[in-house]
């Protein structure tokens, strides 16, 4: 293995010397400290790219692709890209605007009749730019792809069931589903599925040719398997589903690749062979369109940004005096993360195997210091430290709620009254089977889960031995003892039949 990693930091280091003061020295520097942070997060395995001037001056794999096996990352190691799917999505917009069929002010029901929110104003005014902005008011709805499996249409559907968290374009709440709907109006306009029309516009033109829409597209077999820490041990879980909503989050690449999307972004959407978006389109992505709290990101109380805006897809913010676009990416077991420092044309792309790895937010601001703006503030010690106490506080909150159950207590009726269908005309179907001295439920076919008795009508406990997952599901009894509803994990059910 040894002649193969020496060869890769080589070419690494020929390219570097082409950028004014990065000497080979300095990649090798930056190089051990990515391998260093990587195994102090206990990350099994990752890929980064960095670029600056329309340069690649770093790229380099780590770790293996799967614990427990030998095969290691490379650059063509096929990662998630999750979220930072979306600046492709916005781009594949912006491209139909430059092209004169769509505005960005045009009103999303000219497209899509079919998405209706809970206020017949919102869905009447609801543009184009809202639906990429997070602002619509709706709140996240993620249950649509966690705990069912429905078309994206009967989501679009759904939504006017869906309480709003604050008024229309007063506050900002992440909403995937407004993503697919961008897809959707994508494939309306272009009379194409989104896959095929980010394959043509965006991968083909920009060379990324081992790049999918989706999993399901991917033909190499260099690809990398998700883990999660349960009970403190990483182990390899299971792919998710490829979702519905493959334009908010869907597509799998490798650090090559995303190095080409990076030096794209970062100039103009300029390409060899030509541009994606005219000059004021990729100005307009780019251009503050509203505020985030602090919240969002947990790094910002680090940070202490003067501002936190976000684009066209780009979470912004200010660093040393410079503005930073970001955004991350995240699925179950698998992690992702760009960054740009524009004015200094550098860029970087992170991609990670180990859910929730915030090492990612590590090295961008390292690659920000270490290659442009100067410094030696200790990112990887200030991050372990907030992380590793936003983790105690969600250990403390559930053991503070496991604390509290009252001992000795048992059922309203027996097992079997609980037993029947439930249904949501929102959440759709539940279906609960007495087990022994437990529950079984199943939840649309896609949750299926058994849970012992907790206290009084709650039951509640960890999907199985492997899984970091936990069910609450919370029964009313009507005061003629029957059972009327189920809440699963917040979603609410009524028993049919009563």
């Amino acid at each position: 293995m040894k002649p193969a990693f020496t060869t890769i930091l080589f070419l690494i280091s020929l390219v570097a010397f082409g950028q004014k003061n990065i000497s080979r020295e300095q990649i090798q520097e930056f190089d051990s400290y990515v391998e260093k942070v990587r195994k102090e997060w206990k990350v099994p395995g990752m890929s980064i790219a960095v670029v600056k001037g329309g340069q690649v001056i770093f790229k380099k794999g780590y770790g293996v692709r799967e614990l427990g096996k030998p095969e290691l990352v490379d650059t063509k190691t096929l990662f998630a890209c999750a979220s930072t799917t979306k600046a492709m999505t916005v781009a594949l917009m912006g491209m139909l605007v430059d092209e004169g069929k769509i505005k960005w002010t045009d009103k999303v029901q000219k497209f899509l009749p079919e998405l209706q929110l809970p206020d017949p104003y919102v869905t009447r005014e609801l543009a184009i730019r809202d639906l990429l902005i997070h602002n619509t008011g709706i709140g996240g709805t993620d249950f649509f792809t966690g705990a069912m499996d429905v078309p994206a249409s009967e989501m679009f559907k759904r939504m006017v069931m869906v309480k709003p968290s604050y008024p229309f374009r007063a506050g900002f709440e992440y909403q995937n589903i407004m993503y697919s709907a961008a897809g959707r109006i994508i494939e309306k306009i272009t009379g194409k599925l989104w896959s095929e029309v980010i394959q043509e516009r965006i991968f083909t033109p920009l060379g990324m040719s081992g790049t999918a829409p989706k999993r399901k597209f991917v033909k190499s077999e260099n690809i990398t398997r998700p883990h999660y820490s349960i009970d403190d041990t990483i182990r390899v879980i299971d792919y998710g589903r490829d979702s519905e909503i493959g334009s908010a989050g869907a597509v799998w690449s490798n650090a090559d690749d995303m190095a080409k999307w990076v030096i794209c972004m970062l100039d103009s959407s300029k390409f060899r062979g030509g541009r994606l978006l005219a000059p004021k389109t990729w100005n307009e992505i780019f251009k503050p369109q509203t505020f985030f709290p602090e919240e969002e990101y947990p790094t910002m109380k680090i940070l202490k940004p003067n501002w936190m805006t976000y684009g066209l897809g780009w979470y912004q913010h200010d660093y040393k005096g410079h503005k930073v676009n970001f955004h991350t990416g995240s699925l179950s077991g698998l992690t992702a993360i760009t960054g740009q420092l524009p004015d200094e044309k550098l860029g970087v792309y992170i991609f990670g195997n180990f859910d929730h790895a915030e090492v990612r937010h590590v090295l961008m601001y390292k690659t920000f210091d270490f290659f442009a703006l100067g410094g030696t503030r200790d990112w990887n010690s200030e991050f372990k430290a907030l992380y590793a106490n936003l983790s105690e506080e969600s250990k403390h909150m559930r053991q503070a709620f496991e604390a509290n159950r009252v001992p000795g207590t048992s059922p309203s009726v027996e097992l079997r009254a609980y037993a029947g269908n439930y249904s949501s005309p929102l959440y759709g179907q539940a279906e609960v089977l007495a087990d022994g001295d437990a529950l079984s439920f199943n939840i649309n076919e896609v949750i299926k889960v058994t849970l012992p008795h907790w206290h009084y009508d709650t039951f509640y406990g960890r999907y199985s031995k492997r899984s970091v997952s936990r069910g609450t599901a919370m029964f009313t009894i009507s005061i003629s003892g029957k059972v009327e509803t189920l809440v699963y994990n917040g979603m609410e059910f009524r028993r049919l039949g009563n």
